[in-house]
């Protein structure tokens, strides 16, 4: 790579220790996006982006208001117009960090223990949110920028990003850019440097299903009365068949079958069961029969419940029959499939099966399409950034997780995103004791750097 970074990476050297108190600053902040407890929390997350932007020297700082959270935008355009623009995307929300009890340091309390750093939004995302600002800084201190940079930071992805379409639809002009960078997928492995070239999709549903108009005495009422918590949980049995494929009606119609290009490509990724063993901590791996691991956690579809709520769940006993039941239910989607057809799909499945002895309603919460593209604009330089700050090939993975944004931006702006990131499969995200592994997330900030500088060289 034909350029000297050595300024840029001694300064974010020199500057690590204040970087990690700023860092750890933003962790304190409970920005929970989902909890309108958290709504001034939010702000003040939304207002410590503002600052730091401000900092950097850039223009145009502004918190935009939605009808939930802000938006927050900045530009450094000094580069003049004949540079091309770089857009960062990330969001600064975070899930809700329950259960407390199970995390080892309160999830707000930033703690560092070994290599890693401890705290809710740790990893997914304000450490990838920071690791793009103090690369930017780190190169604006030492050296020419040959390159605009603008910032969409959103406070919504956690619940959906409910209002980035419209801002975006709204703000073209604004966002127009020539690459997007977007560091919310993750690495394999703290040795392995990783790019993201499929994301799944997302349709996630809540169902309520209701029996009588209260909690009723089991003894008087049981036998008599069908339980809302037995029927949701047989309905949940049968999603899945006895070879755990997802029994909803149509729901393969769509799905692309696997080339031996892509199984060979899936394979060469070489992580064997025993890692995510390891990782997950169960006995066992689990999943549709005729795929391998790897396979399953990327490239094919999937239902889960991700939550139940009936009657008494307090320690103790309480013998009752439970007016309601209720699940929270997603299915990550591959190309081709359709969140709405999926939730077609989902109530169908549910008027078939589901007796007439309660009343029930599914409620679509959010959705969104499946990602693919194996190249985006400025991707052969970021590769050869993450390959400069690691020593060794990139590896190319499809992700399970979905980053709906990207689809989105695609779509609306017309830039394909580099899906990159510093976090790991071990580093807890959506559960207790989140974590951020530091010596992946510093090299990862290197790699950021030698992207940012390739533009000074490269016409």
């Amino acid at each position: 790579m034909d350029i000297n970074p050595s300024q840029s990476i001694s300064y974010f050297k020199t500057q690590y220790t204040h970087y990690i108190k700023e860092f750890r600053n933003f962790l304190k902040i409970p920005s929970v996006s989902t909890d309108p407890d958290h709504v001034k929390d939010i702000q003040e997350a939304a207002n410590f982006l503002i600052k730091k932007l401000n900092s950097l020297g850039c223009e145009h700082v502004k918190a935009y208001k939605t009808q939930r959270h802000p938006i927050v935008y900045g530009d450094w355009l000094k580069a003049g117009s004949e540079a091309p623009t770089l857009l960062v995307y990330g969001h600064y929300d975070v899930q809700p960090p329950d259960p407390l009890e199970e995390w080892e340091t309160r999830p707000f309390e930033p703690a560092i223990r070994g290599d890693y750093l401890f705290a809710r939004g740790a990893s997914d995302m304000k450490g990838q949110v920071m690791a793009a600002l103090f690369a930017i800084e780190s190169v604006l201190h030492t050296s020419e920028l040959h390159l605009n940079v603008k910032f969409i930071l959103e406070g919504e992805e956690e619940i959906g990003s409910p209002s980035l379409d419209e801002f975006m639809e709204k703000h073209k002009d604004l966002l127009a850019a020539d690459f997007v960078l977007n560091p919310d997928a993750g690495m394999i492995a703290p040795d392995v440097p990783s790019i993201v070239y499929s994301l799944r999709g997302l349709a996630y549903f809540e169902l309520r299903v209701d029996g009588p108009k209260h909690d009723l005495h089991s003894g008087l009422f049981g036998g008599i009365v069908e339980n809302p918590a037995h029927v949701i949980s047989k309905i949940i049995a049968d999603l899945h068949d006895a070879d755990r494929h997802v029994t909803l009606p149509g729901f393969y119609d769509r799905v692309r079958p696997l080339s031996e290009e892509d199984r060979k490509k899936i394979a060469s990724l070489k992580i064997s069961d025993a890692f995510y063993i390891k990782a997950t901590g169960v006995p066992k791996l689990w999943g549709e029969k005729g795929f391998t691991t790897l396979e399953r956690a990327g490239a094919r579809p999937t239902l889960d419940v991700n939550g139940l709520y009936s009657g008494f769940i307090r320690e103790g006993g309480k013998t009752i029959i439970p007016a309601y039941a209720k699940a929270k239910i997603s299915c990550r989607l591959v190309p081709d499939q359709d969140p709405d057809e999926v939730h077609k799909q989902l109530r169908l499945y549910l008027e078939t099966h589901m007796p007439d002895t309660v009343t029930w309603n599914v409620t679509m919460l959010s959705g969104a399409p499946a990602y693919l593209c194996e190249s985006a604009p400025g991707l052969d330089r970021f590769v050869d950034a993450l390959e400069a700050a690691w020593g060794k090939p990139v590896a190319y993975k499809r992700e399970g997780g979905s980053i709906p944004v990207a689809t989105s931006m695609k779509e609306i702006l017309g830039v394909d995103s580099i899906l990159t990131g510093f976090g790991l499969p071990d580093d807890h995200i959506h559960s207790p004791n989140e974590r951020l592994h530091l010596p992946t997330w510093k090299r990862g900030i290197k790699a950021l750097i030698l992207f940012i500088l390739s533009f000074n060289n490269h016409n």
